[in-house]
């Protein structure tokens, strides 16, 4: 195809399709684009998919995996309800080991497809689900498909598990807006690259899903997993934070992913958990300051929950502390870098000190 006939064949810019061009073989498109071309090449002929291969100095892509890919699931689902809900919940629950400053209670509960699930309320205001559910996918474009998919059901469910809880109509139940994902890669057949490609498509998937097919997410053609894995995978906002030959970990906007190489130096499963947990409610307390500004609020929380608060917040989580270790630091800079949620306490902590003012 010429450039223009390209370009209008993706639904893009004649000058984006110029930019890849002229950027050369180290030019890296942004995600969206990358998804794109990634949807063109598995619906592409037989041919033009060979020769797209070869162009890598590979006919056949990657090899066939052989062996067991083993992955825990683990999802949060955050939702604010408000302090005086919070308080009618935690009446009821026990006490959680997580944090000692950002004060939580939690219960089990159960969910239809999840080996365990876990209601954490904090004190604030914000109930977060957290769903453990192991896979053992044939392939990563399998369980990317399933990821996205299961989102549609697990949203909804946890709203009337959130009504059910408070004994409320569907009206005055405030809704989950999105699912965070975090992968613990137990088992699987690769090494070496192609085993760092693998974990950062884990905290990445979307370069594996039609996200806008009828009828759902539907997988590409095994074609682009397969590529990915035999030349390599990156993105710019996916941010490292293993330790060689401890551990191999990767950060993203839509998900975490993590793979313990050494037990007794790695960090644990536990660990990852509660740090996820306490961004994901500080991140769901800062959406809701944002919401009431959006909708023409000043916005307003109770005094010990104000921009005090979100300075303390803002500084246990940017700081590095004492006893922490090196991994601890850098897998919570990566997450806090990765989730925004620096920028987002400071631009609350503004808004209720300006409304308090």
């Amino acid at each position: 195809m010429s450039l223009r006939d390209f370009a209008a064949y993706l639904g893009v810019s004649d000058r984006t399709v110029s930019n890849w061009e002229g950027g050369g073989a180290g030019y890296l498109p942004r995600a969206e684009s990358q998804a794109v071309l990634d949807t063109a090449l598995s619906r592409a002929s037989d041919e033009a998919q060979t020769r797209f291969a070869a162009a890598f100095g590979s006919n056949s892509g990657a090899a066939p995996v052989v062996g067991v890919i083993e992955v825990d699931s683990h999802k949060f689902l955050p939702v604010f309800i408000g302090v005086e809900r919070a308080r009618r919940l935690r009446a009821h629950m026990t006490p959680s080991a997580g944090t000692d400053w950002l004060e939580s209670s939690a219960a089990r509960v159960e969910h239809p497809d999840a080996q365990k699930c876990v209601l954490y309320v904090f004190a604030c205001g914000v109930a977060v689900f957290h769903l453990v559910q192991p896979h053992e996918p044939a392939s990563l474009t399998e369980l990317a498909v399933w990821r996205y998919r299961s989102y549609a059901s697990d949203l909804p469910w946890a709203r009337t598990k959130v009504r059910d809880l408070l004994g409320e109509d569907h009206s005055g139940v405030p809704s989950p807006e999105y699912v965070l994902s975090l992968y613990w890669l137990t088992s699987s057949p690769w090494t070496g690259s192609t085993y760092d490609t693998v974990l950062r498509l884990l905290s990445t998937p979307s370069v594996l899903v039609d996200r806008g097919a009828l009828g759902g997410p539907a997988p590409l053609d095994g074609s682009v997993e397969e590529s990915l894995l035999a030349t390599g995978f990156d993105h710019p906002e996916i941010v490292s934070f293993g330790v060689r030959g401890v551990s191999t970990g990767y950060a993203g906007w839509s998900g975490v992913a993590y793979a313990s190489h050494s037990h007794e130096r790695s960090l644990t499963i536990d660990e990852l958990v509660t740090c996820e947990l306490t961004v994901q409610a500080l991140w769901c307390f800062t959406r809701q300051i944002q919401q009431m500004i959006e909708d023409g609020q000043d916005p307003s929380m109770p005094e010990q929950y104000g921009w005090r608060f979100l300075r303390a917040a803002y500084s246990r989580l940017t700081a590095a502390r004492a006893q922490e270790t090196a991994q601890h630091l850098l897998m919570r800079e990566a997450i806090m870098k990765t989730s925004g949620l620096a920028e987002q306490l400071r631009a609350a902590q503004d808004a209720l000190r300006e409304s308090v003012a």
